[in-house]
Parts: structure tokens; C-alpha cells; sequence
């Protein structure tokens, strides 16, 4: 639903923006703005993140104890899945022209968003069960370098589809290191994650000739690659094989 509401204030702002302009007389807006072999411009983004999880086989699952009201009770680990979240980005253009179609972008970017990681416990005989949700806040930093292959122009439009990869920086990660561990029955324990993550990108988008500037608009996907999770000896950690990052970012571009 928040995302729904992303699109439409985008394409507002895309409206609101192309009425304001004026063409030239002949119609077409910024006729030489390929002719530069390089332009510079900014981003603004938002983003939807969660994890692709591997857990261990139900046999591999670790038992963890909880007393309640004077009762123990044995509880083993049932389902393990990620809850997306929103999060937003700021960064900055670079743009290189190796053929007429043809550009090399690095992208860096700083983003903020966070992630949930539910657990569903259950006893032996199911009939009693716990959820239990880890929340993981980051801030990462992406140096991305993409090739994006662009349609012909069409008046004020033009079509294109990106890939590449780039390295991602968690700033939060030594937080997360240090988070708690071996609480009451281990209910209390972080699900610790690693720093550093190599990703691979594709998406597509259009962009539009205004008088002063061009905008973009831009979906695109991303997929962490290597596993992210910081071995611990809790039944959070344990009943998990992999962690992967993944990334949907709707990007809003305006390059001069």
C-alpha cells in the first residue's frame, strides 16, 4: 500500500514538472544533451528490503526451553520467513557515454531501511506456539557501477534497462555485532549480520526531456550474493543455513 502511494505522488511530480516546461519551437527539449560525454545529476529513492533465508532442515532445527508460571516447556523452531520493510536513499549521478546508446553509471548512495526476521515456535505436540520477530536496522552505503542500454529517443522520451553489480557497506553492522546475546532461554539474542556484501542489479526505466534538466524513473532490483550471517550460538542463528540481502528501489534521477 505505502508503495502504491509512492507511485502516485512519482507520477505527480512527473506531471507537475512536464507541464511547467517549455520546449523549444520546434518541440524537442535538450536536442544535445547526449553530445556530453559525461553529465552529473542526484537521486532520490525508496526501497522495499528483506532477506532471502535458507533455514537448516526441521531435523537440524535447535530445541530452546521456556519457562512461563512456573511451567517448562520444550519449544523447537517451525517456520522462519522475512517481513519486508520501506526504507529511503539519497545519492549522486555519474554518467559516461561509451556509444550513442550505451552509458556506464556509478551510482553511490547512501540508504536507510530496516528488516524483520519472524520465527514461529511450537512444542512437541503443537498445540502451543510463539512468534518472535528480529528486527534488523541498517544503513548501507552503495558504490554500483551499471550499464545502461537506452532506446532511441522518441521527442522528450526515451526507454532503457540497467545491470551491474556493486559492493555494499553496512554502517550498522558493528552495532548488530555487538547487539545482546545470551539472554533468558535465548529469546533475547540478535540475529548478527556481516558488514560487507557483493550485489548484482537489473531494472528499467524511462526518462524524460525536460526544458532544464532530464528525469528518470527507475524500478530495479538487487540481490546480495554472499551469505550474511554472523555465526552465534543461539537458536536464532543456529536454525539458519543463509542469509541474503534483496532490494527493490524505486528511483526518481535528475541529471543536467
Amino acid at each position: 500500500m505505502r508503495y502504491n502511494r509512492l507511485i502516485i505522488i512519482f507520477t505527480f511530480i512527473l506531471h507537475v514538472l512536464a507541464s511547467a516546461q517549455q520546449n523549444d519551437g520546434y518541440g524537442i527539449n535538450l536536442p544535445k544533451f547526449y553530445k556530453s560525454k559525461l553529465h552529473f545529476g542526484f537521486t532520490i529513492a525508496g526501497n522495499r528490503s528483506d532477506f532471502v533465508i535458507n533455514p537448516k532442515p526441521n531435523s537440524q532445527f535447535p530445541d530452546t526451553v521456556i519457562k512461563e508460571k512456573g511451567t517448562v516447556t520444550r519449544y523447537q523452531i517451525r517456520s522462519i520467513f522475512s517481513k519486508p520493510a520501506p526504507g529511503f536513499a539519497i545519492g549522486i549521478v555519474s554518467d559516461l557515454r561509451i556509444h550513442e546508446y550505451i552509458r556506464l553509471r556509478f551510482t553511490p548512495s547512501i540508504s536507510f531501511g530496516s528488516r524483520t526476521i519472524e520465527y514461529t515456535l511450537a512444542n512437541r505436540t503443537n498445540d502451543s506456539s510463539k512468534i518472535f520477530q528480529k528486527r534488523v536496522e541498517s544503513a548501507f552505503l552503495f558504490f554500483p557501477i551499471e550499464t545502461k542500454i537506452q532506446s532511441k529517443r522518441l521527442g522528450n522520451f526515451s526507454a532503457y534497462i540497467i545491470g551491474g553489480g556493486g559492493y555494499q557497506l553496512d554502517l550498522a553492522a558493528r552495532k548488530k555485532a555487538a547487539g545482546v546475546t545470551s539472554g533468558p532461554n535465548q529469546l533475547d539474542d540478535n540475529v548478527k549480520l556481516k558488514r560487507d556484501d557483493f550485489y548484482y542489479s537489473s531494472g528499467a526505466g524511462v526518462d524524460f526531456y525536460l526544458q532544464y534538466f532530464k528525469l528518470g524513473l527507475e524500478a530495479k532490483l538487487q540481490i546480495g550474493t554472499r551469505n550474511l550471517l554472523r555465526p552465534e550460538n543461539s537458536i536464532f542463528s543456529n536454525s539458519i543455513d543463509k542469509v541474503r540481502s534483496r532490494m527493490v528501489v524505486f528511483t526518481i534521477t535528475f541529471e543536467g
